[in-house]
């Protein structure tokens, strides 16, 4: 990494990396910071939505008809 990149360059260098590539460049920055992968919050669902609500919503809206909410 070069510092005197403009944040153009920088992108233009991060797109130009093949997925493997980005991989292990962002494992290296979240090693840089003490982080490992996975490390997140523990023991709590990371889902901001009750899955099963969200499926139960989206079949209850096909039920309406579009032309009543437009």
């Amino acid at each position: 990494m070069n510092n005197s990149e403009s944040r153009e360059e920088r992108k233009k260098r991060f797109k130009s990396l093949s997925s493997a590539e980005r991989k292990i460049l962002i494992k290296k920055k979240l090693a840089l910071q003490g982080l490992r992968e996975g490390s997140g919050v523990r023991e709590k669902d990371q889902s901001s939505y009750d899955k099963e609500e969200m499926i139960d919503l989206i079949l209850l809206t096909r039920c309406f008809q579009k032309d009543k909410f437009q």
